[in-house]
């Protein structure tokens, strides 16, 4: 885990030289590293060792990580056009980031490959120490040189649909791609927040006709809603960054209808976050594990200062705390919103800033083998107190990052099938999804996945040992003499 104590000394030999020399250090970087790693995976003809679903930044720095450790037999598949994986000109609508901007984030321990080497080479040290926290878009255009300049081969355009065995391997089937199917070892899934489930839509909306709600990740024409009553149900980052885009395209009000009877304001994991937390959290056991994510959920991540303020700036922005919502209904162009406590509400539009809900279930790709992957709620009760449904939907990881089977022996083949994604958090920590710990969680994931390929193949390296005949002596390099006897009694 990185922290956010770094500081700059002046300025860097970088310092507004421009892309072309970063890129230039970096390639000298990983040639002095002996990158990529040797390619030592023996081949098997029609299979790919490593398929990668997700381009984005935990896509790109599992490549990085596993190319390092010299496993080279990888496709990197992702379903959006280039320049828009992940989240960031999709649904993510915050002005920036939350994490300060001294995290090192995907670099992988290359100080050439970290946004600030990326930012300094362009605009300078100055630009530098006055930017305060990194645009959204500019993170995007960070991850889209890093993609060119690190050569990850992005597979564009390509969608997973299926995973099913084949015998030790997986079948994907895939579309996009002429060939239909791909046959691989190994499986990631790097899909990010909501890679291991989906959109949390809650109940209450079912039913209604979807002109009058959408949900925070769903693409919003925000234009539509000038001049309208919008209701946001909820309080949390996704939420209020919609709610200002509804606000800055002219709606009529914004009001955030929340649960809570107060304002979350103490983002409790960034207090813990360290190298430790990191490196230790996957080991503890599961009383600990759950306790430490129980309190995170309980207590609430609160929305980022700037987007808060992003809202509350707007005179027809309102707070109403205490408002657990019951019912959403449609009376001819309206909606009429029921809380808990008996009132109401009226509006014209609702957008549910309600997160997203681990249910692997929701994901497609494993078909009805999803309901046979082992979660936590299948193996660990919590005390009274420490109860969250939520918490126990996610899936009981392997510490390499493997799904479980809730029956031993049902489903083998998800031994090969690794949750580099959101969905990894209750099991291993915080090293697949958010940036302050993504190389950490890269590096941990290319060494467990190099000792399994190799484990796998150990007949054939045994071989290849006993094969090996490349002499490092030729004979001329010694002369042989022979050893006189010494007489007896003689001291030799």
């Amino acid at each position: 885990m990185q922290t956010n104590d770094a500081s700059t000394n002046g300025a860097s030999p970088i310092d507004g030289q421009g892309l072309d020399v970063l890129e230039a250090r970096l390639r000298e970087d990983l040639e002095f590293l002996c990158y990529p790693g040797k390619d030592w995976v023996p081949a098997r003809e029609g299979v790919t060792d490593v398929v990668i679903i997700g381009g984005g930044m935990c896509g790109m720095v599992a490549w990085m990580g596993l190319t390092s450790g010299g496993i080279r037999n990888i496709r990197v598949l992702d379903r959006s056009p280039e320049g828009f994986e992940g989240p960031w000109l999709n649904y993510a609508r915050m002005e920036t980031l939350r994490s300060p901007k001294v995290l090192t984030g995907p670099a992988f321990g290359h100080g050439a490959l970290t946004f600030q080497a990326w930012f300094r080479a362009q605009f300078g040290t100055e630009a530098w120490e006055t930017l305060d926290k990194i645009p959204r878009p500019q993170w995007m255009e960070y991850l889209r040189w890093y993609r060119k300049a690190t050569g990850v081969p992005v597979e564009n355009g390509v969608s997973v649909d299926k995973v099913e065995p084949e015998g030790d391997l997986l079948r994907l089937t895939v579309s996009g791609t002429e060939e239909g199917t791909i046959l691989c070892r190994k499986l990631v899934f790097a899909t990010g927040r909501d890679g291991t489930g989906g959109p949390n839509i809650p109940g209450f909306v079912q039913g209604l006709d979807r002109r009058f709600w959408a949900h925070s990740a769903d693409d919003i024409d925000f234009e539509t809603l000038r001049g309208k009553r919008v209701a946001v149900i909820g309080v949390g980052a996704s939420a209020v960054d919609n709610a200002a885009e509804a606000l800055e395209h002219g709606a009529a009000e914004v009001r955030h209808l929340i649960r809570r009877k107060e304002m979350p304001t103490v983002n409790k994991m960034m207090g813990i976050g360290s190298y430790g937390f990191t490196a230790g959290f996957a080991s503890l056991p599961d009383e600990w594990r759950w306790r430490f994510m129980q309190y995170s959920f309980a207590t609430q991540t609160p929305s980022p200062h700037g987007s808060t303020l992003r809202v509350s700036r707007h005179p027809n922005a309102y707070f109403h705390f205490g408002k657990a919502t019951k019912t959403v209904e449609q009376h001819g162009d309206e909606i009429v919103i029921g809380f808990a406590d008996g009132s109401s509400h009226r509006c014209d539009f609702v957008i549910l800033g309600t997160g997203f809900v681990i249910d692997p279930m929701a994901r497609t790709e494993f078909g009805e083998v999803a309901g046979r992957i082992q979660l936590w709620h299948d193996v660990y009760t919590p005390p009274e107190g420490e109860e969250q449904a939520d918490l126990g939907r996610f899936p009981y990881l392997n510490e390499d990052f493997t799904f479980r089977e809730k029956v031993a022996g049902e489903v083998p083949w998800l031994k090969n099938v690794y949750c580099f994604n959101y969905g990894a958090s209750a099991s291993l920590g915080k090293v697949s999804g958010d940036i302050p710990g993504v190389s950490e969680g890269a590096a941990w994931l290319a060494k467990a996945m190099a000792a399994t390929l190799y484990s796998e193949d150990l007949e054939t390296h045994w071989q290849a040992m006993l094969d090996y005949d490349t002499p490092e002596l030729d004979g001329t390099e010694w002369t042989e003499t022979e050893l006189a006897s010494a007489k007896e009694g003689q001291v030799a």
